[in-house]
């Protein structure tokens, strides 16, 4: 054996110390290592078993065997049975792979007249069995969340995974029967707290989760409301690997772009999870490849929060950023914000303005259908009209009524202004 792996050798024990006790400094989770002295033992005697095999196999270039991939996976598969969350997992492998590095460079500037090549064969052996060593450490860690885990929440952890580009999804996605979307809509439904007494009207959709993950076969997961955030299910749906919409641009897609808005597969889901709730809910949707999801996420979530609050009667839909790129603006601009909330409180003596601006706007100024959607009559409706142009001084039918009332009512509708 060259110096350097003899050196590598000499410090295994030491070094898998340091990185128990980096873990244990670093992570949450390995807190129990200070009051566990079994799991302490096991832990350091897995850091320095692969620190020696790593020794004993690097100098011929010899591959992991399948003994070696089998103890590493039971070692993932006892860090999930212990509770080590995906984010936690995700930073142990960071964390082993900067120490090992770390040592390797060690060992290297101990003994500068050693021979390169054993540092280039070390280099190349690490890279190619590590990627071996993760993905049998993802095996078992996913067959223990397999185990303990009801099928929503592995679902659930799928969707994680996906938002943080873990490359567990692969074996997640295998395990709960779903394929991994090279491209994908990306709904965020948004159900502010009912509040108010009442367990019916505080409960939240948890209990639904998974009728609705059987019937369209999505990645999907509910996210619970943490005051000031509402509660959200975020969907990611399969679509055919193509060009996404521009992220800031509200055009209309291209005819090679789908409009994730009119996606049925997409309209289905948000139509479901209306029904299935007691309260109003807001939809946001945008498309992205996949390494571009947590931008996405990001999109569709200020969409959801932008767009108006519709209870299932009303049919919700999904918005884009076309449909509420006004508002999206609006919301980042204080005092035009406090302008459009101040029209918004001269509408307040009614009756019922705000909802028949909704329905003018909604039904494209179409007095018949919009009169027929508020179920009064066309005259009633022109009388609603009038008094809008008289509390605010702006015409509903006019183009600068056009522009500042319909942001009126989408501002207050979703419940941006409390």
């Amino acid at each position: 054996m060259g110096s350097l792996f003899a050196e590598l050798t000499r410090r295994a024990s030491s070094s898998a110390r340091r990185e128990v006790e980096t873990y244990t400094r670093e992570i949450p989770e390995f807190g129990i290592l200070d009051t566990n002295p079994r799991a302490r033992a096991e832990t350091l005697e897995h850091a320095v078993w692969l620190r020696r095999r790593t020794n004993e196999l690097a100098p011929t270039s010899a591959e992991l065997t399948p003994s070696d991939l089998t103890a590493i996976a039971a070692m993932g598969e006892s860090r999930a049975d212990s509770g080590l969350s995906l984010a936690s997992r995700q930073r142990v492998l960071r964390l082993h792979t900067a120490l090992m590095l770390r040592e390797i460079n060690e060992a290297t500037d101990a003994h500068q007249d050693g021979d390169a090549d054993e540092l280039v064969r070390l280099l190349g052996w690490f890279a190619a069995q590590g990627e071996r060593g993760i993905a049998a450490y993802c095996q078992g860690f996913v067959s223990a969340l397999r185990r303990r885990l009801p099928y929503v929440e592995q679902v659930a952890l799928l969707v994680r995974a996906l938002l943080a580009g873990d490359a567990m999804a692969d074996e997640l996605a295998t395990a709960v029967g779903m394929r991994i979307p090279a491209y994908c809509a990306v709904t965020v439904i948004r159900v502010p707290s009912a509040g108010g007494p009442g367990a019916e009207r505080d409960r939240g959709p948890e209990g639904e989760i998974e009728a609705l993950l059987k019937q369209h076969q999505v990645p999907l997961m509910w996210s619970p409301p943490t005051p000031p955030t509402p509660g959200e299910l975020i969907a990611l749906t399969p679509l055919p690997s193509l060009t996404p919409l521009p992220s800031l641009t509200p055009l209309p897609p291209s005819p090679a772009t789908p409009d994730p808005a009119q996606l049925p597969e997409v309209q289905d889901l948000v139509t479901d999870f209306a029904q299935s709730l007691a309260t109003p809910c807001a939809a946001g949707t945008t498309t992205a490849a996949l390494p571009d999801l947590p931008t996405a996420l990001d999109r569709a979530r200020r969409i959801s929060r932008a767009a108006p609050l519709r209870r299932a009667s009303a049919h919700p839909r999904p918005h884009t950023t076309a449909d509420v790129f006004v508002e999206l603006a609006v919301a980042d601009v204080p005092f035009i914000d406090a302008w459009l909330h101040t029209l918004a409180r001269r509408l307040a003596p009614g009756p019922d303005l705000l909802l028949t601006l909704d329905a003018y706007y909604t039904h494209d100024m179409n007095r018949t259908a919009a009169a027929a959607a508020l179920n009064v009559h066309p005259r009633t409706l022109d009388y609603r009209l009038r008094r809008v142009h008289e509390l605010t001084g702006i015409a509903p039918g006019s183009t600068h009524g056009v522009r500042a009332l319909s942001s009126v009512v989408t501002r207050g509708l979703s419940g941006a202004w409390g």
